[in-house]
């Protein structure tokens, strides 16, 4: 090859990575205006949340509830280290990766999904911390959500059920009992495509609008049951954390609920809330308060408690994380260097 063609040829590649290095700034920018926009908006615009956020600064300042809700902000790290964890158990199955580089994808992911419909941004965050195949990470993510949406509804379904036998269905036994039948056959309908995924990927293959998701299942049969089994584990002990931060808040803003009623209303407001798509993650506030406050309403619990101790739990779990995410979004590496050069 001549050698202006050549030197053409070098320099050209040069060029489209400089303008895909300047998308890539852009695009963080975007991400980081957009999070420190909703983040603003959501804390301190809305009046209700603004309200609860200075009810939270001065409990703690003053010392009322100042237990609980330091308890619960302390559990704000192992709530998201086990979520790192898990996905450790899962990326490490695609290639080697540390735990450091598991937790920062985990906040990537975040913060990504923070201000995405649907927090699709979490796949994002997470595949791109990763060298290699990063198309099969679209199952893993897929594989890690799908566990801590098993854990959800195995735990909201139960809850639910105690509502509605307790509350609606009471001098109904027949209507009852095939509730308890349904429930169970709820529980076994979402375990059974995580233990047996190839019946996932054959039924998405069967449907024609969703072939184009079959490649990036595919990855999930191939992860054994031991692995399955701790990535459920995990789950249910991030399922855990979350309830427990969310019960702390409620004590310290005042709620006296009995317990065993209280965690069915806590399991079965994650329920609701995980059922229904949201355009980001500001807008699962309002679904997660308005079933918070109906179900302890129920129980005889007044709003203003459980409406505070909601929107706390969102401020500590999901604003707080965001935040600190974007110092990780704004050093990403979206595009890898290629290690083979040109030949001369």
């Amino acid at each position: 090859m001549p050698d202006h063609l050549l030197q053409n040829y070098a320099q050209k590649p040069e060029r489209a990575t400089h303008r895909r290095r300047w998308l890539v700034v852009g695009g963080k920018l975007v991400v980081t205006l957009l999070t420190l926009g909703l983040l603003w908006h959501s804390v301190f615009q809305d009046a209700d949340t603004a309200a609860a956020w200075r009810e939270l600064l001065a409990r703690t300042l003053s010392g009322e509830g100042r237990g609980p809700v330091l308890l619960a902000l302390a559990l704000v790290p192992v709530n998201w280290g086990v979520e790192a964890w898990k996905w450790w158990r899962l990326a490490r199955h695609l290639e080697p990766v540390s735990f450091a580089r598991s937790f920062r994808a985990v906040l990537v992911g975040l913060t990504l999904g923070f201000v995405t419909p649907n927090r699709v941004g979490d796949y994002a965050g997470r595949i791109i911390e990763l060298k290699s195949r990063r198309l099969d990470a679209l199952g893993a993510v897929f594989l890690g959500r799908y566990c801590q949406l098993v854990v959800t509804v195995l735990a909201g379904t139960i809850g639910l059920l105690y509502f509605l036998l307790r509350f609606y269905l009471r001098g109904y036994p027949a209507t009852a009992l095939g509730l308890v039948v349904a429930t169970l056959l709820i529980h076994a309908g979402v375990l059974l495509p995580l233990y047996r995924s190839r019946i996932l990927v054959a039924a998405v293959t069967a449907v024609r609008p969703l072939r184009r998701f079959r490649r990036f299942l595919t990855i999930m049969p191939t992860y054994p049951a031991r692995a399955l089994h701790a990535v459920l584990l995990l789950s249910g002990l991030r399922y855990a954390v979350f309830c427990t931060q969310f019960g702390l808040l409620l004590w310290a803003y005042g709620s006296r609920a009995s317990v065993g009623p209280g965690a069915a209303a806590i399991a079965s407001t994650f329920l609701l809330k995980s059922l229904v798509p949201s355009l980001n993650a500001l807008a699962d506030v309002g679904v997660r308060e308005l079933s918070a406050t109906h179900l302890f309403g129920l129980l005889g619990e007044p709003v203003l408690p459980v409406l505070s101790a909601s929107l706390s739990l969102w401020v500590l779990n999901i604003a707080l994380p965001s935040a600190t995410g974007l110092a990780f979004v704004l050093r990403l590496r979206v595009f890898r260097k290629r290690t083979k050069r040109l030949a001369s």
